[in-house]
This record gives C-alpha cells, sequence and structure tokens, in this order.
C-alpha cells in the first residue's frame, strides 16, 4: 500500500473522502468487516494489521516530509473504516488493495480506522431539532461554492445577515463535530433559517437549524465536494446537488432530505467527481476531473488514459444532455515505459472546480488542470468558454503551454530534484513540469461598466500564483499579476472573490521559501488592472500552536477562497486562523483561530485544524468556517463553526 491515499486534490486523495455509505457498507460486508466497532489498536498491542501497515503504509505514512502529499498516520487513524475500506477496494487505492487478500484489508482497516465505538448515530439522532420544518420562502443565501452563478463568492449585507461591522465582531455561537472525520472539504448553503452542509467522510448530508445546530434532517450520502441548490425542473421540488466519491450525483429534496434521483455522468468511470455542480435555470452544470495524475506513480500503469470533461444534465431527472471533453480519448503512443508497460495520451486537463454559468448569455466558462501525459494539449492549465445550449467550444485561453506532468515526474526540471519515474517517459521532451492548474473556477467580473455595456471580464486564478482578466467574449487577456511563483500547492489554490472594484486572491505557498514565499491576500482594481492592496502572512506558532498545529511553520498561507460580505473579505488560513479585512483598505479587522478544541452541539468532542478546499460562507446572520483539513500534511478537524456578531 505504498503511498496510500498519494495524489493531489484534483481526484485521487479527495475521491476516498466522500465515498457513499451505501456503497461502502456494502463493500464491508463483502469482506467480513461490516459491524467492524473494535477499538483502535496501538503500536504497543499486537495487531495482524500493523505487520500490513508495516510492509506497505509506514513508507509513505510514518512521517511524509514537508510538501508531501501523503497524510500522516494521525490523519489515518481518524477515518472510519468505511472510507479506508472503499479506498483499498474501490478507490484510489484500489490497485494496492487488488493486491491484499480480504483477510489483510481487514485486518489493515481495523488496525488504522477510528474506533465506532459508541457513536452510531448519535451525533445525528440525540441532536434532533424539535421542529424540523424546512422553510424554503426566503431566497437562498448562495446557490452554490461560487456563492451565485458567477462565482463571485460575494454577498450583499441583506444576503449574509452581516453588516462589515457585524463580520468584525464575531464569537462562536456553536460548533458541529463530525465523527470519524480527518478533513472537511464541502461548503454548504443556507436558506432561511436552514444550513445544509455535506459531511462526507462521516457519510451524510445534513440540515442543520442555523441558529442552534439542531438536526432537522441526515441523509446517508457522502458528498465530498460542496453543495448546489436549485429547482429540480420547472414544476419539481428545490434541491440540494453533490456528487460522491462513486462518481454519482445525487438530488436531495430540500424539504426532507429525500433522495430525488442519483445519476453516474461521468464519461469515464474511473474519474471522480470533484468540483461542485451549478444550476443554470432547469439544467445543472457538473465538471469532471482526472485521476491519473496520481495512478502514474505505479510502473506498471497504463499511463494516461483519463481526461476532464464537462456535463449538462436536465435538472429534472439528471439526465445527460451534453458532453464536452477537454481532449480526444487517448490512444497507445506506439512506446513503452521502462517496465514494458504500452503508454497512452493525450490525458489529462482536469475540472476540479466549480464552473460559472452566464445564463442569459447562454455561456458556461471552466478552469482545467494540468495534461498528464503527452502529446501537450491546448486546454490544459487553461479558462474555457462553452455554448451552454450545445456544449460546443466557443474559445480557450490557455495560460501555461506543456505543462504535462504526473506524480512520477519532479516539480520544474528533469535533472533537478528527484529523477523521474517510469510513467514520467516524456521528462526531457520540452514539458516545463509545473502542476500549475487553476483550481477555482472562472469569475465572470460585472463592475460598473459590465452593467451598462461594457465589457464582461473573466477572472481566473492559477496555482503559478497568476491572476488573469479576459475578456467575456473573446477570452483575450486584458491583464495578468503574478505574487511568487507559484508551486504544485501553491499559488491561487482553490479560487479567488471579487466585489464591484476588485479582486481578491489568496496566495498558498505552503513550505515555500523566502524571498519566494508570498503567502497573503491581494487585492487588484479589475477595472486598471492595478495592485489595489496586500496584506502578508506569516507564521504564529506561539504558546500552545506548535503542539495543536504542528506544520504551523511552513503552512500559513490562504489556499481556500475568500468570502467577501459587504465591506469585508474573509480568508481561512492553512494553519487554521480565520483572517477578516476591511475590502477597501486591506486593514486587518478581526483575526479567529479555529485549531482548537471544541465541543459540539451534538455533544461530540472534537478539534478545528487547516483551512482548505472550502472557504467560509454565511447566511441568517452567522459565518461558517470548515475547520480541518488533514490532506497535504496539513491539520487535521472535523469541526463546522458558527460565528455570530457578539452580544
Amino acid at each position: 500500500m505504498a503511498g496510500m491515499f498519494w495524489g493531489k486534490h484534483m481526484g485521487v486523495w479527495k475521491r476516498v473522502a466522500g465515498v457513499g455509505a451505501g456503497a461502502a457498507a456494502t463493500v464491508l460486508a463483502g469482506i467480513g468487516i461490516g459491524s467492524l466497532a473494535q477499538a483502535q489498536a496501538t503500536d504497543d498491542a499486537p495487531h495482524p494489521g500493523k505487520a500490513v501497515y508495516d510492509a506497505d503504509c509506514a513508507a509513505c505514512h510514518n512521517a511524509p516530509p514537508a510538501g508531501d502529499r501523503a497524510p500522516p498516520v494521525a490523519s489515518l487513524r481518524k477515518m472510519s473504516a468505511q472510507t479506508l475500506t472503499a479506498a483499498l477496494t474501490t478507490g484510489v487505492m484500489k490497485a494496492i488493495g487488488d493486491g491484499l487478500d480480504r483477510r489483510q484489508i481487514r485486518d489493515v482497516v481495523s488496525y488504522l480506522a477510528a474506533p465506532e465505538g459508541p457513536v452510531g448515530t448519535g451525533w445525528l439522532d440525540d441532536n434532533r431539532c424539535a421542529d424540523s420544518t424546512v422553510d424554503l420562502s426566503a431566497g437562498p443565501a448562495q446557490v452554490g461554492f461560487g456563492v451565485d452563478q458567477d462565482n463571485s463568492r460575494r454577498m450583499t449585507a441583506a444576503q449574509a445577515g452581516l453588516s462589515t461591522k457585524d463580520v468584525a465582531n464575531l464569537e462562536v455561537a456553536w460548533s458541529f463535530v463530525m465523527p470519524r472525520t480527518s478533513g472537511l472539504r464541502g461548503q454548504g448553503v443556507v436558506v432561511g433559517s436552514t444550513l445544509f452542509y455535506p459531511a462526507g467522510q462521516a457519510g451524510y448530508v445534513i440540515a442543520l437549524d442555523t441558529r442552534t445546530g439542531c438536526v432537522k434532517w441526515a441523509t446517508p450520502g457522502g458528498v465530498r465536494a460542496s453543495l448546489a441548490y436549485g429547482r429540480l425542473g420547472k414544476d419539481g421540488p428545490w434541491a440540494v446537488v453533490g456528487g460522491d466519491g462513486q462518481g454519482k450525483l445525487t438530488a436531495f429534496e430540500a424539504k426532507t432530505g429525500k433522495v430525488v434521483w442519483s445519476v453516474d455522468p461521468r464519461h469515464d468511470k474511473t474519474v471522480p467527481l470533484s468540483g461542485s455542480p451549478i444550476f443554470a435555470g432547469d439544467r445543472i452544470v457538473v465538471p469532471i476531473s482526472a485521476i491519473d495524475v496520481g495512478n502514474a506513480m505505479r510502473p506498471n500503469f497504463e499511463c494516461c488514459k483519463a481526461h476532464g470533461a464537462v456535463a449538462l444534465l436536465d435538472a429534472a431527472d439528471g439526465k445527460i444532455l451534453w458532453t464536452w471533453h477537454t481532449m480526444e480519448p487517448a490512444k497507445p503512443l506506439g512506446r513503452k515505459n521502462s517496465q514494458g508497460v504500452e503508454m497512452y495520451g493525450p490525458s489529462g486537463a482536469p475540472i476540479w472546480s466549480s464552473p460559472s454559468v452566464d445564463v442569459k448569455a447562454g455561456v458556461v466558462y471552466a478552469a482545467t488542470g494540468e495534461n498528464t501525459s503527452p502529446p501537450a494539449t491546448n486546454t490544459s492549465d487553461s479558462l474555457v468558454a462553452l455554448d451552454l445550449a450545445t456544449g460546443k467550444q466557443k474559445w480557450v485561453f490557455q495560460a501555461l503551454e506543456n505543462d504535462v506532468w504526473n506524480m512520477s515526474c519532479p516539480i520544474g526540471s528533469p535533472t533537478g530534484g528527484r529523477a523521474p519515474g517510469p510513467n514520467c517517459f516524456f521528462a526531457a521532451e520540452g514539458s516545463v513540469l509545473r502542476d500549475h492548474d487553476f483550481g477555482g473556477g472562472p469569475l465572470i467580473w460585472r463592475g460598473p461598466n459590465g452593467k451598462k455595456g461594457g465589457r464582461t471580464l473573466i477572472l481566473g486564478g492559477q496555482k503559478s500564483g497568476d491572476v488573469w482578466a479576459l475578456e467575456a467574449a473573446t477570452g483575450r487577456k486584458v491583464w495578468r499579476h503574478q505574487f511568487g511563483k507559484g508551486s504544485a500547492l501553491g499559488g491561487v489554490h482553490w479560487g479567488i472573490a471579487a466585489d464591484a472594484t476588485r479582486v481578491y486572491a489568496p496566495i498558498a505557498d505552503p513550505n515555500v521559501p523566502e524571498p519566494d514565499n508570498a503567502a497573503g491576500l491581494y487585492a487588484i482594481d479589475v477595472a486598471t488592472g492595478k495592485l489595489a492592496w496586500s496584506w502578508k502572512a506569516s507564521a504564529d506558532c506561539a504558546g500552545d500552536r506548535k503542539a495543536r498545529v504542528p506544520s504551523c511553520d511552513g503552512k500559513f498561507g490562504l489556499s481556500a477562497p475568500p468570502l467577501v460580505v459587504d465591506g469585508a473579505v474573509v480568508a481561512g488560513g492553512l494553519d487554521g486562523r480565520v483572517y477578516v479585512f476591511e475590502a477597501a483598505t486591506g486593514k486587518l479587522l478581526a483575526t479567529h483561530d479555529t485549531a482548537v478544541p471544541f465541543q459540539g452541539v451534538n455533544k461530540l468532542a472534537g478539534a478545528g485544524g487547516s483551512i482548505d478546499a472550502a472557504g467560509p460562507f454565511a447566511g441568517d446572520g452567522f459565518l461558517f468556517v470548515s475547520s480541518g483539513y488533514g490532506s497535504f500534511g496539513q491539520q487535521a478537524g472535523n469541526v463546522l463553526v458558527a460565528y455570530r456578531p457578539k452580544r
């Protein structure tokens, strides 16, 4: 199991995090551990699973080096038996699981998995609301990951129920703890006094009361990304929709949690759904990722065949209306790697972010990642415009050419760092080897000029540290800013936010040494392309923070997308800190530390950690933060924190 959970965000380790509860239970029963509830073993007590772990897992997970993507064993020990078993049998580690017999899988899972203990469903059942009514008469505070169809991540005071003054003066109202969870990667949506939330690793989609955190309904379903809210057809019910680790997109009726439909929109049944869907009227736009970037670490893997796509579904029944592919199907390249395995290409250009959609103009905008095998395509590391009605490509803007890379490759140069692996057979053939995806979806900017006949711009943030502005109609570059040099997990990682004047770019740059580390928040005047203000993040390991967040000295930048609320910008840090800035000036108004112990309203003890992937969101007078993200060597956590203005 060497390299277990290796992989990048676009679909390797995260694919594991959202395995559906039903599918996982079937797999568990099939290998004889459907009722696994024994306590987690320790190294002091002999356990047959320890031998499997030591032989196949320990090399990667006992002490991952800085910058490594394998989660440490402490994070594995917070995962459920369902999550670990599905990883080995149907998920990202199936290739390793195929080399183990059923007893070995059972033993290593029982050795690593968080104990079921007395938790069961008590974390839900013991916190049920006395009144579970879900009132949908109010408009939603947000419709998905990007707040609106533009992906602006901007909320007015009326939408959020919070003014700038409120956001600058917050206190914890309540917290909700997820069991058997090491990371929270999805955002919720708020409608009236109900918060719909994807408790991915815990295996449920839940509806909580915004004021108290009590449970209105809970439905099994390991949605692993953020939820989208909309109506299932012109006469259908209002629903929340999200994708799971098995590639299923599921629609949950918002009032009751009932599953209305569940479909598989993928063109390739090996790839994950990593990004969040978005409603476009009575249709749903679904981003489709790829997985070979991690599979390529296996010397005997036929690298590489998978590629990204965008699918449009009928919201009423989930029927696929069209699919746009980032490239043609892979073909044999007529060559073999050093292990004698046939090679394929082109591949890659996954879409692991949430698209934006201009319904009136009839255009979908999506963002792509790198190629994983040659030949390089013009759709990798790109922003793309598609016709909403037909799925036909309108334009492609490629920010970085020839970025052919997978995890068997070094970063930057085949002669620097580690030597290329067997499936980096193209390393010396001109690839820039950067892994500089667009991790955040395109943002449609309709500033003062865009409202009255002026040009609408498409804004995008890239892991290279670049922020791009393009003409929406043509894809032509208007301006570009770069902050730092970027890295595989740095630069703009998960997205940007904007208001009518400025775009706000968070820079992550984990473990990047000075002077190249640009971790912080940057505001750019969109109309002129000039830098408006900047704020540089710095490490804080004082007091007991080093014990609570061991990675605090190297991972303190901003990776999750920020949120604009009225005249404030809220951003979460890789070290668990939440920052509130004055949008106009960049003045730091408040800081909150979420990497602390919490006692949830659902009677579970938990702790916050790194804030990544899922940014802050708001509604009904509360600010919500998903605290904990155990991937990439970051601090695990399992707490949804609700903040309100101080009383």
